[in-house]
């Protein structure tokens, strides 16, 4: 059963949905469905797992969002969707002050409580300055989705329409990470002591830095995003947030992305909290987080340390994200740091660290302690421009060494 969305949307409206398992598939299937009857709106996108959108339908939509990020990247590549290039921490706070407009806000939440309020579900973010400066709240609410808590209950008296579905948050299976995504994740875990905070991403690199920590004791977790691995952590005593002096215990989030199994694992379960945006991107709560290590991916990386994970050239492959709030954070944590990893070797066989980058820079210099290949760890803490070069080289692909010494014989720091 589908609503007549023009019955809550006008034309014109700004609509905003949560990311990833956050959006609500029925409502979003029947968006696309009615968005010639419902004369021309604009919607804000994060991160993408479904494939419902696509550049077709810009036709009646004007989509604007955070980047090529998820699944996404098809309406970047398309030249459909404007990108914003904010920080992740930045969306929240840009949605209060009405510069990012909100006027019909979808949500995915699992059935009312007892006292007549619903849970945020799978996705927290941003969602609840997007309710607060909605016209029109309208949800699609399943057994699926998870009940959790860490946040600011939905009264069921601010829905304005509900469609009752048994449809599940999308689902993001567990990568396998290949060997290569595992020398790198060894690398890393050799960096992290016991009792540091981390946060991750998503994918087969995160999965195989989660699954070689699984030594340590006393982990905790802070970031925005947990997954399968920070779950199997949990499950095997390494991942405690004992030591942790922000909610000890509690492993601390904005979204859950990952299996059914781990929806059923969060649900209820007072040592996951799903806090907004605002808290776990915020500068003042991560500069009271001691030993925090953040750990994300890049597309390239020059030999100064700067990175980039937004685009190649003209191609849009991903956003600013959160990673500069965490690794700017985790740079300045005391005994923390912040990593950079990725494989020294694209798809194409191009090198990923480069003299010169080809897109924007994502993250400075000045916010990056370590680059991490499959080859090694460069330690940039303390080290001079020409330095910080030789020790990005040194973890290079091999073959590509002789270019960028050459590379920096004609163009020195």
């Amino acid at each position: 059963m589908s609503l007549d969305l023009a019955r809550c949307i006008r034309p014109g409206d700004h609509i905003l949905w949560g990311q990833v398992t956050g959006e609500p598939p029925s409502l979003v299937e029947a968006l696309v469905e009615q968005r010639a009857a419902l004369g021309g709106v604009s919607v804000f996108l994060g991160t993408g797992l479904a494939r419902v959108l696509r550049p077709t339908h810009a036709d009646h939509i004007a989509m604007r969002g955070l980047g090529g990020l998820g699944t996404f990247r098809a309406l970047a590549s398309a030249g459909v969707l404007e990108v914003l290039p904010v920080h992740g921490g930045q969306v929240h706070r840009m949605i209060v002050a009405g510069q990012i407009r909100c006027d019909v806000a979808l949500l995915l939440l699992p059935p009312a409580d007892d006292a007549g309020t619903h849970s945020l579900g799978a996705c927290v973010d941003y969602m609840d300055a997007a309710v607060a400066r909605a016209r029109t709240v309208i949800a699609e609410v399943s057994p699926q989705v998870p009940d959790t808590g860490g946040h600011a209950r939905i009264p069921a008296a601010r829905l304005d329409a509900v469609l009752h579905s048994t449809r599940a948050p999308h689902l993001l299976p567990r990568a396998e990470p290949n060997a290569t995504e595992r020398a790198i994740g060894a690398h890393i875990a050799a960096l992290i002591p016991d009792g540091a905070t981390i946060q991750t991403g998503l994918g087969a690199l995160p999965e195989a830095v989660l699954a070689a920590l699984a030594g340590h004791r006393d982990l905790g977790l802070h970031s925005g995003i947990l997954g399968d691995g920070a779950m199997a952590l949990m499950r095997a005593g390494t991942l405690t947030n004992a030591r942790k002096p922000l909610a000890p215990g509690v492993s601390v989030t904005t979204t859950l992305v990952g299996s059914a199994e781990l929806h059923r694992f969060a649900h209820r379960n007072p040592a996951v909290a799903l806090k907004p945006s605002s808290h776990t991107h915020n500068e003042v709560v991560l500069a009271q987080l001691p030993r925090l290590f953040a750990i994300n991916a890049a597309a390239e990386v020059d030999l100064t340390g700067q990175v980039n994970a937004e685009r190649i050239g003209a191609n849009v492959i991903g956003g600013v994200g959160g990673q500069a709030d965490f690794a700017r954070a985790a740079a300045r944590s005391a005994g923390g740091a912040s990593i950079i990893a990725l494989p020294a070797t694209a798809s194409d066989g191009a090198s990923r660290i480069v003299a010169r980058l080809s897109g924007p820079v994502t993250t400075p210099r000045s916010d990056v302690d370590f680059v991490v290949t499959e080859h090694g760890v460069a330690d940039l803490r303390g080290a001079s421009e020409h330095e910080r070069a030789r020790r990005i080289i040194a973890i290079a692909a091999p073959a590509a060494r002789e270019s960028l010494e050459r590379a920096l014989k004609e163009n020195p720091p």
